[in-house]
């Protein structure tokens, strides 16, 4: 069974940092592409980042040179760096193990930037 466990996030500051972590089991990490995808309230999921299995990473454009996706196969962990968070960077932020057209996802963890 595939469990894919996000921590990290909660309420930071405009301008500050935070670290997600998403915790894999139940699969072959290292032959997944990692992503993380965010939601906010009325909108749809987007994508955030993502990480092959090979370490090509790609970004939204709204995050580039703010957020810095990572991965430790060793861990079983992918790892969402984030700075110089903005008020619409808020959202619920979900980890994402893709294989093809398989699919799994984590639960999501709220991160609010807010003063």
């Amino acid at each position: 069974q595939v469990q894919l466990v996000e921590s990290g996030g909660g309420l930071v500051q405009p301008g500050g940092s935070s670290r997600l972590s998403c915790a894999a089991s139940g699969l072959i990490f290292s032959i997944y592409t990692m992503g993380w995808y965010r939601q906010a309230p009325g909108k749809q999921r987007e994508l955030v980042a993502a990480i092959t299995s090979l370490g090509s990473t790609n970004y939204a454009d709204s995050v580039k040179g703010r957020f810095t996706i990572s991965r430790d196969n060793a861990k079983n962990t992918v790892y969402l760096q984030m700075n110089s968070l903005k008020p619409e960077d808020t959202a619920v932020y979900y980890c994402n193990a893709q294989l093809g057209k398989i699919h799994y996802w984590g639960q999501g963890t709220q991160v609010t930037v807010s003063s």
